[in-house]
């Protein structure tokens, strides 16, 4: 007894004593992976610039510790997440390290295949930038506008590798650079009235013509193959399931996509056809009606740009309008991506080709407005256009107003049985217009731009509601040069950008650079010789 009562005072003295001294204890794995990530040297530095901060640390899953930096909380100052790191739960590496807008903002990290998956690969996107430039290049001319349009459009490229590469410093200055030229040369097209030389193209026309079918059978493969589906397609096809069945689609979302409800309620009605094809199952999956409704957008812009440009220039023009869209990486990208920006393109170009005809120019107009509400801002051009020649302008007007109600009226039928006012302007323009992201310059560097983004505002507002009074070009290319800066000035003024949207906007700038001029007509092949119905005279001697 006395033994035992012995061996158990040794043991207890031993689990109470101290460690020896210079003996250290064994960290645990959070305890490593913390000390792990205060040795990357922005995290540390970050650390010492917060007094107080503090770090929490979990398994993210079987194979990495996260570790998070939090800001201490003040009065009125709550706790902010200050960086995240990555760590290898196996070998104790650091795997990544964010701090700044991208801890919070995953979408910018540059996650290989995040949108688009392979479109993303160089030899295809670089692939695709050249077949969109080199066809238009006109080497007798290297100094004229039109290379630098297209240029200024491959050039959103460079700044979407850039995002790519996790490099908003440099992606986001770049992307706004352009878009501001843009809309310049935009206002210049539209506001003057000099004639550009012919658009000569480097190849014969018939080869754009099967380039054109060879790229429709690229996008439509690698829709089927590889595409993904983000959240801007499942909150269309999570909204056109509830309208099928009757509930309000604003303000009742999953929580998987609960600020889904925030287009146009047009936009949940075109896609009801594509969810009954293939119904929702009630969760994020991989959503085939998404893939269809993208791919048949896309190829509706491509066969509408035909169509366009036929109207303008024949056959010629509408097969370089089609080739460029069907070129133009960024519109693959989209659809790779399953959204719905090529919607409001196919709405703006149907409004184009019916330009003449202001009933479905007006219904077409407000339709592109009620899929996505920032094309709402060209409805005052569309609505003004060739009034200044028409001997009925009241009439005109009077059919386009008409036009455009038919469609809003369809929309308050959808939205307001099941949805006050105040709620869809809550879910739809007054969330977009409070959305906080660092993909804009306003966003990336904060306050210190609140007075630039002011002004842009103003500009955007004037430009919208006073080009339809200015004295402008008034044909087909001059609407879609104007259209296309009011719709770039707005997303200009905008914090949350992102390059699916230039799609709405692409459909005007195309238009308005390549068929403004033109092809040259082509060349008449020479008249055969009549012939001859007597016999010839003889051909002196020559000796």
């Amino acid at each position: 007894m006395r033994t035992a009562a012995l061996l158990a005072a040794v043991t207890l003295l031993a689990v109470l004593s101290p460690p020896p001294a210079g003996a250290a204890s064994v960290p645990t794995g959070p305890e490593r992976a913390e000390r792990v990530a205060l040795a990357v040297g922005k995290i540390a530095a970050i650390k010492r610039a917060h007094r107080g901060s503090y770090l929490d640390t979990r398994a993210k899953d079987a194979a990495r510790w996260e570790v998070n930096l939090w800001s201490r909380a003040r009065r009125g100052h709550p706790s902010v997440q200050l960086a995240q790191v990555y760590v290898d739960r196996r070998t104790f590496a650091v795997l990544e390290a964010w701090t700044g807008p991208q801890v919070a903002w995953t979408m910018a990290r540059g996650y290989p295949g995040a949108f688009g998956r392979s479109v993303n690969n160089p030899w295809i996107f670089i692939t695709l930038l050249v077949l969109f430039v080199l066809p238009f290049v006109d080497p007798r001319r290297p100094l004229q506008w039109l290379h630098a349009d297209l240029l200024a459009l491959a050039g959103l490229g460079a700044s979407y590798a850039w995002f790519n590469d996790a490099n908003l410093d440099a992606s986001v200055p770049i992307a706004d650079g352009l878009l501001a030229y843009l809309l310049v040369r935009l206002l210049a097209i539209g506001l003057g009235h000099a004639q550009p030389p012919p658009l000569r193209l480097l190849v014969p026309w018939q080869w754009l013509g099967v380039g054109a079918l060879f790229l429709i059978g690229l996008r439509v493969g690698l829709n089927a193959l590889d595409g993904n589906v983000i959240d801007v397609g499942y909150a269309s096809v999570v909204g056109a399931d509830r309208l099928e069945h009757g509930r309000a689609i604003y303000g009742g979302f999953p929580t998987d996509v609960a600020r889904g409800d925030t287009y146009g309620p047009l936009t949940y009605l075109v896609y009801a056809p594509f969810e009954a094809i293939w119904p929702w199952h009630g969760h994020w999956d991989d959503l085939p009606a998404a893939h269809a409704a993208a791919a048949v957008f896309d190829l509706a812009c491509a066969g509408l740009a035909f169509v366009v440009g036929r109207g303008m220039g024949g056959l010629r023009l509408g097969v370089v309008l089609a080739y460029a869209w069907l070129a133009y990486p960024f519109t693959l990208l989209a659809t790779n991506s399953a959204t719905n920006d090529a919607l409001p393109a196919a709405l703006l170009l149907a409004a184009f080709a019916t330009h003449a005809r202001p009933l479905a120019r007006g219904a077409l107009g407000a339709a592109a407005g009620l899929a996505k509400f920032a094309s709402l801002a060209v409805l005052p051009l569309l609505a003004a256009h060739d009034l200044g020649r028409a001997q009925d302008r009241a009439g005109r007007l009077l059919r386009f107003i008409a036009g455009a109600a038919l469609v809003g009226g369809l929309s308050a039928l959808i939205v307001l049985p099941h949805t006050s006012p105040g709620t869809l302007w809550e879910r739809t323009i007054g969330y977009q217009a409070g959305r906080t992201a660092p993909f804009s310059v306003w966003g990336l560097y904060g306050g210190a731009w609140d007075t630039g983004r002011n002004l842009m505002q103003l500009l955007a507002v004037g430009l919208a509601a006073g080009l339809p009074f200015a004295r402008r070009r008034d044909d087909l290319a001059g609407l879609a040069a104007l259209c296309g800066a009011v719709l770039i000035a707005w997303q200009l003024t905008t914090e949350y950008w992102f390059y699916f949207y230039v799609l709405w906007a692409l459909p005007a700038i195309l238009v308005a650079v390549l068929g403004r001029a033109g092809l040259p007509a082509a060349t008449p092949e020479p008249a055969p010789a009549p012939a001859r119905s007597r016999r010839p005279a003889a051909l002196p001697s020559s000796g």
